[in-house]
């Protein structure tokens, strides 16, 4: 019942060309259809909507060159493909350089339509490595620059003229490096957390899964038990009749013998399966709660530190015994006497509204740093100094289970004269507690 953190060494990390991005081949496709539709309809809207005179037929071919890449891709990928790593940078470059050429047409850095260019670095944030996606950064800013200088003028109604001062020019060129460094690591940052979180959550339900077929190999065994009762009952009565008929003196007899013995052995091991199968069924459901801290707390004893249980409430009270709160407890227990200088407690109490379990250690308590973001995956001290060991990943699984089952949960420092920590884990008495028999 213990949780334990999962270390693996990394994998290799694959390379520029072999790895792969996490976007299909499709949606890099369909944003580009989307990309296409929007500087179509702005194209035509400004020279026939306004009536303004611009590069018309220029503006259109670069147009066009998407147009074209998203057939090619059509034709000659499978849409349903992730892409590669440089495939997905490569086409995110193009629509970079592309945005930039019909930008350099339509004024360069006076179009309204120049903070486009954070488009395809925040998608690069959430799909690519860290790294790829600065060299996409870096060829967005080299093409605001080029625009900034290499432009014609921006399209204005005839007879009328409108050029934004050069400081100004500056201002927005200098908005568009920050609005670009500020999406990208924001878009980054909730990509990895996204994954992280993911991975964290895969294996909450792997830990689940196993607790459950556990918790069912006993009803399995038993249940087995009574199957295996009839033909071994016939086994034995044959082997008894044959030795009966044998002469003594037949050297099959001594085997014959074993062979009854053995199977009365069997049999009676099977009886005493099949009596307790139903008392073994209701054991896997139900469970009074201080043999179910009992439980939890045996793997622990003898570790370092004292398991004091205490139980207080009115009347008796026996609880559901779910596997997610047995796992729970346990690796919850175990980080608790891994930091215990001596002493852990370890309480139930209840009354009529709810049911409290409380794990109390004497250790050196949560840092403050990491007690508010304890729960989340993959925080691995539990003191700042790490001198204590690591809570990681167990402790969200354990929290993450516990409020699976309907728990609220509270973690603390303990309040002068104590020290240490304390995990509370609070439900509401209907939620947990096992229905009268």
């Amino acid at each position: 019942m213990v949780v334990q953190d999962v270390r693996m060494p990394p994998p290799a990390v694959p390379s520029f060309w072999t790895a792969q991005s996490r976007v299909r081949v499709r949606t890099l496709i369909l944003l580009r259809w989307l990309a296409i539709v929007g500087q179509t309809s702005a194209v035509l809207f400004v020279r026939y909507g306004l009536n303004v005179e611009f590069p018309f037929g220029w503006a259109l071919a670069a147009i066009g060159v998407s147009i074209a890449l998203n057939v090619g891709l059509i034709a000659s990928r499978r849409s349903q493909e992730l892409a590669r790593e440089w495939e997905a940078a490569a086409q995110l470059a193009f629509d970079v350089i592309q945005l930039a050429v019909l930008l350099a047409l339509t004024g360069g850095i006076q179009n309204p339509f120049v903070f486009l260019f954070v488009a395809p670095v925040a998608v690069s944030a959430t799909i690519l490595r860290p790294a790829v996606t600065a060299m996409l950064a870096t060829l967005t800013f080299a093409c605001v620059g080029a625009i900034t200088v290499l432009r014609l003028p921006l399209p204005w109604p005839e007879g009328l003229s409108f050029d934004l001062p050069p400081l100004y020019q500056m201002g927005i060129a200098a908005a568009m490096l920050v609005g670009l460094g500020f999406t990208s690591v924001y878009a980054w940052r909730v990509a990895a957390e996204e994954e992280r979180l993911n991975i964290a959550l895969a294996a909450v339900q792997a830990v689940l899964a196993r607790e459950q077929t556990l918790s069912a190999l006993g009803g399995l065994a038993a249940a087995a038990a009574h199957e295996l009762g009839t033909p071994l009952a016939t086994i034995h009565l044959v082997a008894k009749e044959m030795a009966r008929t044998m002469p003594a003196d037949d050297p099959r007899t001594e085997d014959l013998q074993l062979l009854v013995t053995q199977s009365e052995r069997c049999r009676a091991i099977l009886q005493q399966l099949s009596a307790n199968r139903e008392q073994g069924d209701v054991m896997l459901q139900r469970a009074p709660i201080r043999a179910l801290l009992e439980e939890v707390a045996e793997p622990h004893q003898g570790l370092g530190a004292e398991i004091v249980i205490i139980t207080t409430g009115e009347g008796a009270l026996e609880i559901r015994r779910m596997p997610e709160i047995v796992h729970s407890l346990g690796g919850i227990l175990e980080n608790a006497v891994g930091f215990a200088k001596s002493r852990v407690e370890f309480e139930a109490r209840w009354d009529n509204e709810q049911i409290e379990i409380v794990i109390r250690d004497d250790g050196p308590g949560f840092a403050p740093g990491v007690l508010s973001r304890l729960g989340e995956p993959y925080l691995t001290e539990r003191d700042e100094g790490g001198a204590a060991g690591g809570l990681g990943l167990g402790f969200f699984i354990s929290k993450t289970l516990l409020e699976r089952t309907g728990a609220k949960l509270e973690m603390r420092n303990r309040r002068p004269p104590n020290v240490g920590a304390m995990v509370k884990a609070r439900w509401a008495r209907a939620a947990i507690e096992a229905p009268a028999l």
